[in-house]
Parts: structure tokens; sequence; C-alpha cells
């Protein structure tokens, strides 16, 4: 069955490049009119260009999650021009790795900031639309590293973890106004970063995946895809992970 969103408009956070590009092309080959977010406004630019010459329905608007100034406009603007705020997918996030000892205030902050206030500031946001509409979905992007806990990533497994609580409590809240909050939490996903990995990392990693391979954006986008659907319509609060098996 074909999933189709004509006539839906969604918005995914940090969209100019990696898994959320995916998602929100994902997005677009279903019809669906996706509004790009992201911080970094030259690579924004550089993937609406992309969409549009590839014929998807989009627009673009530059948000830092971390600024709830941004954040309004974001969710005001997408509301005012297109009448309708359907999904919501919170994947803007960054990364400070480092082993706790060492690891500075500012990494610490600076991750928590971006991907777990960054996911309530939207939420937050976006939520007062879907309660008049009595309708919505949001997808919030965690990791497995939020179940399992990482060394030398404290900050990001904390960010992923609050980020399971939150979402878990929200979509509670949100039930009875027919609104889904569920998550996607990646494995070993193949992106530019996880690319410049050695070698022997890499393999350590593969050594733990049951299925033996590492997996695409386009498994990640999707479960999400999925998620934001009708034929998820019966799952809320839930966490899905993509991982190739990697924790059971």
């Amino acid at each position: 069955m074909r999933i189709d969103f004509s006539d839906k408009n969604v918005i995914v956070t940090g969209s100019s490049q990696g898994i959320g590009k995916q998602i929100a092309k994902t997005f677009g080959n279903s019809n669906a009119h996706v509004i790009l977010t992201d911080i970094v406004e030259d690579k924004l630019e550089q993937t609406h260009q992309e969409f549009l010459d590839q014929d998807y329905s989009c627009s673009a608007i530059p948000c830092n999650v971390t600024d709830k100034d941004d954040v309004q406009n974001l969710i005001k603007t997408t509301y005012k021009e297109h009448g309708s705020i359907d999904v919501l997918i919170n994947n803007a996030g960054i990364t400070r790795d480092g082993l706790l000892m060492r690891m500075k205030e500012e990494a610490w902050d600076s991750v928590l900031e971006t991907n777990l206030k960054g996911a309530f500031l939207t939420t937050r946001a976006a939520i007062r639309y879907f309660l008049k509409q009595r309708s919505g979905s949001i997808v919030n992007i965690s990791s497995v590293v939020g179940i399992t806990g990482n060394a030398g990533q404290s900050n990001y497994s904390a960010s992923k973890a609050g980020l399971i609580g939150f979402s878990k409590s929200v979509a509670q809240e949100l039930a009875p106004r027919n609104i889904n909050v569920n998550l996607v939490a990646p494995g070993f996903i193949k992106t530019k970063m996880t690319e410049e990995l050695p070698e022997d990392i890499k393999e350590k990693y593969l050594d733990n995946i049951p299925l033996k391979y590492f997996g695409d954006p386009e498994d990640v986008a999707n479960a999400v895809l999925f998620l934001a659907s009708p034929l998820a319509r019966y799952i809320t609060g839930q966490v899905i992970k993509v991982d190739g098996g990697m924790v059971m």
C-alpha cells in the first residue's frame, strides 16, 4: 500500500542534510508539502533548490530550534501560509563527543539544548495548532544510545534518553485529542559522518548487528513515514528501533 500525504504539511527540522534530508525527501515522494528547516542557511537553500528541481512541493524556513522566537516564526509562518500543520518531525540534533571527565560544560549544554530543548520548543509551539485541529502526528528522532548508553557520548545519550521520556509523557497528554507521538531510534546508519569512521571501528559495530549490515537513511525515513501515517493511527508513545537488531 502506497502511503499518500497529499494536502498534508510536514515540518522536518534539521532537514538540509543526512537523515533529516532523506526523511523530507521520503515525505516529498509521498506527495506531502514539506517545510524544510535548518540552522545552516546556505545548506538549507541548497537543499530547497535541489528539491524544487526534482518537483517536490516544499518551502524552506531557517530556524535555530534552541531559539523560541525562531521556533514561533517557523510554526506560525507554516500555519499562516499553508493553513494546517499535520506532521512534525523533530530531527535536528548535534553531537559533541568526549569522555565525561574531560567534557566541558559547553559540550554538555549545547547537546542538551539542541537535541532535547529544541524538541520541547517546537512541540510546544506546534501542539497549539494540533489541538485546534484535533489531529496531528509527531515523530521524534532518538537513538539506540538513548536506550543503551555509549561510552564517550554521555551528553548525547542523555539527550536522546530524555527525548524518550519527553515523548511518552506528551503522548499521554495529547492522546485524548487524537494526536500521536512516537519515536524512531536509529542504530548505525550510513551517513557522511559514519563513513569517515576507521574501518576497525566499523567492524566492531558490525559484530553487534545481527543482520550484519549497516542501515541506510531510507530505512529510518520509511519508519518515520509509517508512524506519521494513518496506518499507525493506533500507535502512540512507542519507540521503534531501526538498528538491524542491535538492541533487542
